[in-house]
């Protein structure tokens, strides 16, 4: 096993180290309070107690309720009970759904499944940097709409759609509007109330806390049907005996997140400034996604021309850093991410991108460290790359006709 003291963990948008607070947390809800907190004996009255106290800090960070703040097993259940929940409560008003072509796939692939079902979905597309307006929301809408659904933060390129705009129009027009803001909680400041969205999701695994929890903020008022039936936790909305030490892990690391999330989100961006400063300085490379205060602070997103990103994290693994080539949801399949397609990029250069997100425990020596294989990296590939021999042929067959034109 590789010496864990050279990883440079550089996917953070794929998974995150539990902190040790988190983890000291949950702890005693193995040991001590391993209740069932639906039983009615005074033991389990104090496990019960965690849940709320785990509910209050949650719904701090969100700036909601906390009655409104019902727990899941992860951001792809929050995503499905949203969306599913929504629709099938409100067909009888219409079938009509909004989204956008770069979601999740735990967005897009429920909207696919619900076309099976007779409902009708809008696949908005993005600009060259992935965002989509309200103007186009708007322009979308019908008088059979019940649902817009528009990610808060993208997880592959970090763009940040305007939700607040969004939210505006869809409570104008008594739309419902979700939601996923898995890769933006803990990275920007969050109020619902001042987004004007019905419905929230996020994951406790992008957080610090471990994976398996998560939770949706539903608005008061907002019917929706129950995804999973059985019992009645979570208020009879979500059946299933609850994940106590995943929720009080949810619960200390939010809290801890929105304590710091200022302090966190300037020196991400700090450390994302000057990997992409190095980065691009590397011939035939470019950002993905827009640049500044409208990417998240931790997110960097590149291509490299005439090489595939596999190739690209083989070689850094090699070197004991571990990125990705997109969301680690579809690390398997050898098809280039939806996103960077739905940005414009032709096939050839979306093989070749890299994801690299930053977190709490990485250092300015990591960034360092990767401006300085990463040429080496990206020189050797090309090297084997019939595409760059290609193109170094054209670039000297353009010299050579360059010369006898001017003689």
């Amino acid at each position: 096993m590789r010496d864990e003291q050279r990883i440079i963990y550089m996917d953070n948008a794929a998974t995150t180290r539990v902190k040790k607070e988190v983890l000291e947390a949950m702890m005693p809800c193995f040991e001590e309070f391993y209740f069932n907190p639906s039983s009615i004996y005074g033991p389990s009255q104090h496990t019960k107690a965690l849940l709320d106290v785990a509910r209050d800090q949650v719904a701090k960070a969100l700036g909601c309720d906390p009655s409104e703040v019902y727990f899941t097993a992860g951001g792809s259940e929050a995503d499905n009970y949203a969306i599913k929940g929504v629709a099938f409560r409100n067909r009888a008003k219409g079938n009509h759904i909004i989204t956008s072509a770069i979601e999740h796939h735990a967005v897009l692939h429920t909207c696919q499944w619900l076309e099976k079902q007779g409902f009708e979905v809008t696949y908005l597309p993005v600009d060259e940097e992935g965002f989509v307006t309200a103007r186009q929301v708007k322009e979308a809408m019908t008088d059979q709409t019940i649902l817009v659904s528009i990610m808060m933060a993208n997880n592959e390129i970090g763009t940040i759609e305007p939700i607040a705009e969004i939210g505006t129009l869809c409570r104008e027009r008594s739309v419902y509007f979700h939601t996923d803001a898995v890769q933006a909680v803990g990275q920007i400041p969050i109020d619902v109330q001042a987004l004007k969205v019905d419905l929230l999701s996020l994951s406790g695994h992008k957080l610090h806390a471990p994976k398996g929890v998560g939770a949706l903020y539903v608005r008061k008022g907002v019917r929706l049907d129950n995804l999973i039936h059985g019992g009645a936790q979570e208020r009879g909305r979500r059946a299933g005996t609850e994940n106590v030490a995943g929720i009080v892990a949810l619960g200390k690391a939010i809290e801890l997140a929105d304590a710091h999330l200022a302090e966190h989100a300037q020196r991400m961006r700090g450390l994302r400034d000057r990997l992409i400063e190095g980065i691009l300085q590397i011939p035939y490379s470019r950002l993905n996604g827009p640049a500044g205060d409208r990417r998240l602070p931790n997110n960097v997103n590149v291509i490299f021309e005439f090489i595939e990103g596999e190739g690209i994290l083989l070689n850094l693994d090699f070197e004991g850093i571990c990125g990705s080539s997109g969301s680690a949801c579809t690390s398997g399949s050898l098809d280039p991410s939806h996103v960077l397609l739905a940005i414009g990029l032709p096939h050839e250069l979306a093989h070749g991108s890299l994801r690299l997100t930053l977190g709490e425990f990485n250092t300015p020596q990591e960034v360092e460290k990767v401006i300085e294989v990463l040429p080496g990296i990206i020189e050797k590939l090309r090297s084997y790359s019939p595409l760059w021999l290609n193109h170094l042929k054209e670039e000297q067959t353009k010299k050579v006709q360059s010369k006898e034109d001017t003689l």
